[in-house]
């Protein structure tokens, strides 16, 4: 593609600027000089741009310097202003809107940003989500044509029933979106009846906001709120391309005050907890990404994204409608993306086609949806929309969040576009972690693997600091709050090492090497006394843990293990059918009440083991006293043909041809 910026051809006065591309091995010809089969233009020729819609304006460059573009494809000239939409120098490959119409193939690409590496590397357009440069908004509806796309099998749930209580009680809670119909119970506060110019005029008419062009999904300098209002307001057939609002930002504001996201999304969201409230609010860097209010008009359209750092998203429509198109969040599909992300597949491809399902949900005004960690959707805009919403990291998917970040990196997303102090969070939320712990609060146990896998992350940091090169150990440093965390390395290790001991197995050292127990247990095997090494003794859990650079644990004054009780008892209760999916979960959830007879037709033996641990060390407030119990349960049907309960089975074997289960509850 060649570009110039010349004063009228008459004058015989012309620059051209840099040839990038296909383009530069030869050079461009810029109009006004001879073309490739030796013909040279009449000089009324030379000033004639195709896109020109009257004689009056082909003479904008009579007057002043114009910027011309010639079409990669015809090699047509045009004038910028007529032809083009952004920044010319900033186009790698230009083709005319004839061109682009004759062969969908063709894609308008951008130049990448100045890098030290001269490594050609395909342009990515992060500021859109995604890339695309081809001048049609509706490609991506006509490249869904055909595609199996299914019907969304999320819940629909009450406001009331989307509390802290169903995400600690419900396995399944927050691993797929959720839609509420009416904001009823959610604790949600939303402005009623605004417009855009009402958001134009509340936050201020002068504000910048980035807009997007829909059809290259790139964005658009030089826009003010006001500007926008005036274009939403245009009517939708006069409007000369679909633009799009996605990341404007309200907090500070007074449109902020009218704004408040559900109740649950405030009780988990980490900024909420963990950020000090101290280091918040205007005059304040925190990470500002709870508050958005989105804009778009009919056929607006987003590809196909992962919100920064996997993080879920609350998204309330205040009026009009969207559609929503989901990819669940698998190793493979995130795989998928990662290949697809940033390249040319993306102008091609349709992501759906590399993944193994999409879904297809569509919400309507008062409607309110919850998006997951790491869920990858694309969204269509059907009509006119006001949106509010926000994202927020929590502790019940951390893994993701983390992989969600590592594809972040692997695509070379610039750090703009990255959840903002991210690092920076997890130290405050592992400090805080790490003080609960100490503390013995209890966690569950999906939260409890979401710290493991932080305080790996955690500790993964603080090698950056002590191995890493100079300028790792640089960034690693300014990511920790000096405020909070005065040890990065000790508060990371120990943290590990607490978690570790609540989920109830050793901690091992920096290197990940196991250490050597003490303990020596002499046992008979095959005939012949042997000597083996044993992990850990049942009294002595935590002795046994690994080495750390800043930290020693402590050890416990007096440790007493109980005889173990055993009892054995017949009981009425329906044989369990195994060829279910939900076996597992019913046993699961068996309390002590249940384990008494259900007056079922079919008898089975119980055979239950107790065994206790009580240790016991002295504080410096007094006496912390911890009581572990470990109840083992075997159950065994016994066939009416077998001889009487007491003479079928013993406490560690099953008699052939029966079925039985066995259950393991630990109490603290």
């Amino acid at each position: 593609m060649a570009r110039g910026r010349r004063r009228s051809t008459r004058a015989n006065n012309h620059e051209l600027s840099e040839s990038v591309g296909e383009d530069a091995a030869s050079p461009p010809q810029a109009p006004g000089s001879q073309d490739s089969n030796g013909s040279q233009p009449t000089p009324q020729e030379e000033d004639r741009c195709p896109a020109c819609a009257d004689e009056a304006m082909q003479g904008w460059n009579a007057a002043d310097k114009e910027s011309w573009v010639r079409c990669d494809a015809c090699k047509s000239w045009f004038h910028w202003r007529c032809a083009g939409d952004g920044d010319l120098e900033a186009v790698d490959k230009w083709f005319c809107k004839p061109c682009l119409e004759a062969d969908l193939k063709r894609v308008i690409t951008m130049k990448p940003p100045a890098r030290k590496s001269s490594r050609k590397r395909t342009q990515r357009d992060y500021a859109g989500l995604n890339s695309g440069h081809e001048q049609d908004p509706n490609r991506w509806l006509r490249m869904m044509q055909g595609k199996d796309i299914k019907s969304d099998p999320f819940k629909r749930m009450q406001g009331s029933d989307v509390t802290l209580e169903w995400l600690e009680t419900d396995e399944s809670a927050l691993r797929e979106p959720i839609v509420i119909v009416e904001p009823d119970g959610l604790g949600m506060k939303m402005p009623e009846n605004l417009t855009v110019n009402d958001v134009a005029e509340i936050v201020g008419e002068d504000t910048p906001v980035e807009v997007i062009d829909v059809a290259t999904q790139s964005n658009l300098p030089g826009w003010t709120l006001g500007k926008w209002a005036e274009y939403y307001d245009t009517e939708p057939n006069q409007r000369e391309k679909i633009r799009n609002v996605i990341s404007l930002e309200i907090s500070g504001t007074e449109l902020a005050d009218k704004v408040l996201p559900p109740r649950l999304v405030r009780e988990i969201d980490w900024v909420e907890k963990f950020w000090p409230n101290t280091k918040k609010g205007r005059g304040h860097s925190y990470p500002k990404v709870q508050l958005y209010c989105l804009m778009g008009v009919a056929e607006a359209w987003t590809d196909w994204h992962v919100d920064f750092a996997g993080s879920s998203v609350y998204y309330h429509i205040l009026h009009g409608s969207k559609i929503f198109y989901f990819i669940r969040p698998t190793p493979a599909n995130l795989a998928a993306y990662e290949r697809w992300s940033g390249t040319e597949m993306q102008n091609h491809a349709w992501l759906g086609d590399l993944c193994d399902e999409v879904f297809k949900i569509e919400l309507h005004e008062g409607n309110t949806m919850i998006i997951p960690t790491g869920w990858i959707h694309a969204v269509y805009t059907p009509v006119d929309t006001l949106v509010f919403g926000g994202n927020f990291l929590h502790s019940y998917n951390v893994p993701t969040q983390l992989k969600v970040r590592e594809i972040e990196i692997s695509t070379h997303v610039p750090k703009k576009f990255r959840f903002p102090f991210f690092v920076k969070l997890c130290w405050y939320a592992g400090e805080k972690y790490l003080r609960d712990l100490k503390a013995k609060e209890e966690f569950t146990p999906r939260v409890l693997h979401s710290i493991e896998t932080l305080a790996e992350f955690l500790v993964s940091e603080a090698r950056s600091m002590e191995r890493g090169t100079e300028q790792a150990k640089k960034e690693a440093k300014e990511q920790v709050p000096s405020d909070r965390v005065k040890d990065a390395g000790a508060m990371a290790r120990e943290l590990r090492w607490r978690i570790r001991l609540a989920g109830g197995y050793n901690s091992d050292d920096d290197s990940r090497a196991r250490r050597k127990a003490k303990i020596t247990v002499t046992e008979p095997m095959n005939g012949i006394t042997k000597k083996r090494k044993r992990a850990q003794d049942d009294g002595e859990a935590e002795e046994s843990t690994g080495h750390f650079l800043h930290f020693k644990p402590r050890s416990w004054d007096a440790v007493t293990v109980s005889p173990t009780e055993r009892e054995r008892k017949t009981v009425k209760r329906k044989r369990t059918d195994f060829d279910t999916d939900r076996w597992a979960e019913q046993w699961s959830s068996l309390t002590k009440e249940d384990i008494e007879e259900d007056d079922g037709e079919d008898e089975a033996v119980v055979e239950r083991r107790k065994d206790m641990i009580v240790k016991v060390r002295r504080t410096p407030q007094g006496v912390e006293r911890q009581r572990v119990e470990r109840i083992l349960e075997e159950w065994t049907w016994v066939d009416k043909a077998e001889p009487p309960p007491d003479e079928v089975i013993s406490s560690t074997e099953t008699a052939p041809g029966n079925e039985g289960v066995k259950m393991e509850m630990n109490g603290h």
